[in-house]
């Protein structure tokens, strides 16, 4: 791991992401053209102010239900985290973050190529994964794009 890219290792409650969703893999950058779609019908279609039971405005792209780990396919859902799923609305999808221990890596640098860079160093590390749900958040309040603050979470052993 390089030095901009730094951890601290947090002990994370569960909870529920809503959002849309897509089945990927990183293979041959798959993942970066369908999270990039996933984005792009999130904005445009103004997702977030749909989602009910939100617990604040910020964003959460989690990634789940890995075939594997980050060599196989996997469920990456954009959201926002709520408070409760019982009033989750049709065509929504809903993940679930367990609770345990994270690695919380705060990827420095431009965004969004921050995170994408953040992301291609952690695949080549030997951190102890579990593989049950990561996830990226995006802070609400930037004043601009480019200095959106995102944090990444590695579900650990």
């Amino acid at each position: 791991m390089s030095e901009k890219l730094s951890f601290k290792q947090v002990n994370n409650p569960g909870f529920f992401v809503i959002g849309i969703s897509v089945r990927t893999t990183n293979k041959d950058g798959q993942s970066s053209k369908d999270i990039g779609d996933l984005w792009t019908r999130f904005t445009t279609e103004n997702l977030a102010m749909q989602i009910p039971g939100k617990v604040s405005d910020d964003t959460y792209c989690v990634y789940t239900d890995y075939e594997s780990d980050h060599t196989g396919w996997y469920t990456a859902v954009l959201g926002c985290r709520v408070s409760d799923t019982s009033h989750a609305a049709g065509g929504f999808f809903t993940a679930y973050i367990p609770e345990g221990d994270y690695r919380v890596y705060t990827p420095q640098g431009k965004f969004p190529d921050c995170i994408a860079n953040a992301w291609m160093e952690i695949w080549v590390t030997d951190i102890p994964r579990k593989y049950t749900a990561d996830y990226d958040l995006y802070k609400a309040g930037a004043r601009s794009f480019e200095e959106t603050e995102v944090e990444v979470y590695l579900a650990v052993v």
